[in-house]
């Protein structure tokens, strides 16, 4: 009785995550996951459930023996990713460190699922976030009616981490006040969690680490204190490095985003595509492709992930309001809102790009008028 009752909860585990609006990346990706570790017969560091070279491959993509294709997750310097697998195979932490859009949280979530098999150990960094979020919390019930007690502690994730061998996962670090990022000093240097109240401590056992993300570009950061930024080690992450591996990034996340959401399939879109990463690069850069015009840039990142919401966006439209071909009035207004995000000067700086470079480009006349209509 109690194995079937186990097969149950499973069945309903793997239909609640295909029918979860955004998968985690191991239930997403759990094919893929089982191949790899069936295939795999390199040394595994322990509670690891691939080894360090899987998971690289993981991440980068590739295909194993048997013909199982791995998809890419990152495209980008593979040295980049094997540092920060090396990493988490030693007791220093891993800090993903890069301008907003390059991916640092979805490279955190997917070597946390292909390290650990659960992403889901997250403090997600606010200016709000309390230090009971990255260290413990009480049930305040508990606490007044029988006093400190182990019943009463409410584990953080980083603690549940430490306890079970696990990766933790701490998004937008420097989002933190800068008191409650210090409370992890004693984590990443000790491996250990004191608990005075009870008069204990949790020692991390073999397997945990710890990744974290951050960016020095956005607004509201706190600075990482230097006796923090010891405890790390630091992979900066790019943005891609020619347009061409952009092209690709968001061709395959607006394909797994589509599926995941069921979007009829717009069709023909790689033109379009290649349109918003060409104005997106040439206004981030600050000069055209050809390096011919300067042009001025506009407050905002104009990130891949901005690329890919804005083509999701547009093939959403062209799916439901059009004819299932993906054209420039279908991004036209997504462009638009991802330029101007601040109206009183990006406005100037998004119309002098429509005419003196998008105007006169052969083969853009469609896309012009388009975003003229929009701008209007």
């Amino acid at each position: 009785m109690c194995g079937g009752g186990a097969v149950t909860d499973s069945r309903a585990g793997e239909t609640e995550a295909r029918e979860a609006l955004r998968p985690h990346a191991e239930d997403a990706f759990a094919d893929e996951l089982r191949a790899l570790a069936a295939a795999d017969d390199r040394p595994r560091p322990e509670r690891w459930r691939l080894s360090p070279w899987a998971v690289s491959l993981y991440l980068l993509g590739g295909e194993l023996p048997d013909g199982t294709v791995i998809t890419p997750k990152y495209v980008g310097p593979r040295r980049l990713v094997e540092v920060a697998v090396s990493t988490l195979a030693t007791d220093r932490a891993l800090l993903l460190l890069g301008v907003p859009g390059t991916a640092k949280t979805w490279v955190s979530e997917h070597l946390a699922a292909a390290v650990s098999g659960d992403s889901t150990l997250l403090v997600q960094g606010t200016a709000g976030t309390a230090e009971e979020a990255v260290r413990y919390g009480w049930n305040y019930a508990q606490l007044l009616a029988h006093g400190p007690s182990r019943d009463a502690l409410v584990p953080s994730p980083v603690m549940r981490a430490m306890a079970e061998g696990r990766t933790a996962r701490v998004e937008e670090l420097t989002r933190i006040p800068a008191d409650v990022q210090d409370s992890l000093i004693t984590v990443l240097s000790e491996k250990t969690l004191p608990v005075p109240e009870l008069g204990e401590e949790i020692q991390a056992v073999r397997g945990f680490n710890l990744i974290a993300t951050a960016n020095d570009r956005d607004r509201g950061v706190n600075e990482l204190s230097s006796a923090l930024r010891r405890r790390f080690n630091t992979v900066v992450l790019p943005l891609p490095e020619t347009a061409e591996a952009e092209v690709d990034i968001v061709a395959r996340r607006v394909d797994q985003i589509g599926r995941s959401l069921d979007l009829p399939a717009a069709s023909d879109g790689a033109a379009e595509i290649r349109r918003v990463v060409t104005v997106f690069r040439e206004l981030r850069d600050g000069v055209t492709a050809d390096g011919r015009t300067k042009i001025k840039s506009p407050s905002g990142t104009l990130s891949t992930a901005e690329a890919i919401s804005v083509v999701t966006g547009g093939a959403a439209l062209a799916a439901h309001f059009g004819d299932g071909v993906l054209r420039a009035g279908d991004v036209a207004a997504g462009v638009l809102g991802a330029v101007v995000r601040d109206p009183s000067s990006d406005t100037v700086v998004w119309q002098e790009y429509l005419e003196s470079v998008v105007r006169e480009r052969d083969g853009w006349k469609d896309f012009y008028r388009a975003c003229r209509e929009v701008s209007a």
